[in-house]
């Protein structure tokens, strides 16, 4: 008798192949049968209908610190998500000693927008080296796979101290020891090493990360212990512009290592056409027999601007900074008032710089989102065309729709891959075998950015509801985020649904599957803030055979892990004995 078998669904098995009908058995947590099931399970379920997959794999995460008190790593955990990986844009919680807590925490509020005292109250710190942080994660209940990698800042400030860290190149003898300490992270568990070269990640305190501004020796000596462990990503987060050239050394680190590298691939405002460029460096590298990639979001990466979020028109506002030192119900009532919100329309504006004043006054690139949840929306809805086509100024249509629905409305801002004001670079990148999907960054950002639900976002709409352009198909959308983000870190137990593998599988009500509107709550802890959002259509999440959602929500049942390291393919007599498990 089977575990469970699951019948009549619409099969999209990861791989890219075509979709089928047909039913899934499983058994100890694997895959036993695909296609006609005969026989009698433990559990049935009925999924005529629904559209069945693996379970989607986000590779890239910031959960470093909710990982110790939250085992759903949500929102990712609301979304069909069954895998994460964390430590990426070389921002983490390990190797720390006790003197350094604080230092990280400010970094990783600063880079990742995550309430410090939130990391504070939460993080329950049991550990100092990162092998001791694996054996700490190793304790808790999850109930997703947890996968992570050795963050660059954190390493560099164990070696050489926290301001020897930020503003010094290291020595030979301190690369050397940064070296021996990624080798033993790897050794213990850890899937990569990851780095910051981008002047936008600054601590809480203004700080760059620590390996900013790192020499390549610096890298490539480190880098050298993804080869002695045999295994190992490289990725990092780049400048966008300076891309083109960083490939160079890029690619010495993927040849020289024999290893993946991988780095955030974003279109700028800035320079909207030099993703092209960079596909074309990808190609040469691909030519050179080198697997170097480009990670590519589903969405823009959009600012979500409300009353108690990071970052909307009002910030440099005069009128609003002494608003903003109130308690919110306190401030939620004086922002409804009529001489209020006539001061602060009218009000003067600070110089905060460049790039937070292009966000806070570029309402040609910022969208009305209450209305429309319009993750592509057209210049017809930008808050300068609304406002003209009303009769009033940006400032004063941007004050309303903030204060709309009892002052929690929202405004969209697609800082990244919206340089044409549509969705069509992505398009072409997602359709490139030398992208990979991630940077949902789950867990971060967390009065800003709200895409953790970005993996849903992939179905519905590049499968289903787009319409300013063409769609991609379903059974490429559900290989990118399954078998392609898997296999990129050597994953290879997952991601497919085939006699052997494991049993991580959506059962998805594929016509009914929507996004609810992201909402700013106050859940984690210390009653700290965070954009959520939530979804609907999910029946059930399978992690190794064992159902952690039903209807979107939670069973309670934990059956997720740390993962240590790379997991290998079943073998073919693994594969052999599944399919004739009964």
């Amino acid at each position: 008798m089977f575990d469970l078998i699951i019948r009549g669904g619409r099969i999209v098995d990861g791989t890219g192949a075509p979709a089928f009908v047909g039913d899934i058995a499983v058994k100890d947590g694997r895959i036993a049968a695909v296609g006609t099931v005969e026989g009698s399970a433990k559990q049935e379920i009925d999924a005529h209908g629904l559209l069945v997959t693996p379970g989607w794999v986000d590779m890239h995460t910031h959960y470093d610190g909710q990982a110790t008190w939250d085992p759903y790593l949500t929102p990712s955990g609301w979304h069909g998500v069954t895998t994460v990986v964390m430590g990426n844009c070389g921002v983490g919680f390990a190797p720390c000693r006790a003197e350094d807590r604080e230092w990280l925490i400010e970094v990783m509020e600063g880079v990742e927008d995550i309430p410090g005292f939130a990391l504070f109250e939460g993080i329950n710190w049991d550990w100092e080296t990162f092998p001791e942080y694996l054996d700490a994660l190793d304790k808790l209940p999850f109930a997703i796979d947890v996968g992570t990698q050795v963050p660059h800042s954190a390493l560099r400030g164990y070696v050489m101290g926290q301001t020897s860290s930020e503003d010094d190149q290291a020595t030979p003898e301190q690369i050397e020891r940064m070296y021996e300490l990624c080798l033993q992270g790897l050794q213990a568990g850890a899937l990569g090493f990851t780095t910051s070269r981008t002047p936008n990640h600054k601590s809480a305190l203004g700080k760059l990360v620590a390996g900013t501004n790192a020499s390549t020796d610096e890298l490539f000596g480190i880098c050298r212990a993804l080869k002695d462990a045999g295994h190992g990503l490289f990725g990092y987060a780049p400048d966008h512009t300076l891309v083109p050239s960083d490939l160079s050394w890029v690619k010495k680190i993927a040849a020289d290592n024999d290893c993946t590298a991988l780095f955030n691939f974003s279109q700028t405002w800035e320079q909207p056409d030099l993703w092209k460029d960079i596909l074309a460096s990808l190609e040469e590298a691909e030519a050179e027999g080198l697997r170097v990639y480009g990670q590519c979001a589903g969405r823009a990466i959009g600012i979500m601007m409300n009353w108690q979020g990071t970052a909307h028109p009002f910030v440099p506002v005069d009128a609003h900074a002494a608003l903003s030192m109130m308690e919110w119900p306190e401030r939620k009532e004086e922002l409804k008032k009529p001489e209020v919100r006539d001061a602060v329309v009218n009000g003067q504006a600070i110089d905060l710089g460049p790039f937070a004043n292009f966000i806070a006054r570029s309402f040609d690139k910022m969208f009305l989102f209450s209305e429309t949840l319009d993750y592509e929306p057209g210049p017809e809805q930008s808050v300068a065309e609304a406002a003209k086509a009303r009769g009033i100024s940006p400032m004063e249509l941007a004050y309303d729709t903030l204060t709309s629905n009892d002052c929690d409305g929202y405004l969209y801002f697609p800082l990244y891959n919206y340089g044409y004001g549509s969705l069509d670079p992505l398009y072409t990148l997602h359709g490139h075998r030398l992208t990979r999907m991630g940077l949902s960054d789950g867990g971060a950002h967390c009065g800003a950015i709200c895409d953790a639900g970005m993996p849903t976002f992939m179905l519905t709409h590049w499968t289903r509801d787009r319409s300013r352009g063409p769609k991609l198909p379903l059974e490429h959308i559900v290989h990118r985020q399954t078998r392609q983000t898997a296999e990129l870190f050597g994953l290879m137990d997952r991601g497919v649904l085939k006699p052997g593998y494991r049993a991580d599988i959506n059962v998805i009500d594929y016509d009914g599957l929507t996004l609810a509107h992201p909402r700013l709550v106050h859940d984690l802890p210390a009653g700290g803030r965070r954009l959520t959002q939530r979804a609907s259509g999910y029946r059930y999440t399978f992690v190794k055979g064992q159902c952690i959602m039903r209807d979107d929500e939670p069973t309670g049942v934990m059956a997720g892990q740390l993962l240590r390291g790379p997991q290998p393919a079943p073998s073919h007599e693994e594969r052999a004995l599944a399919g004739a498990a009964k």
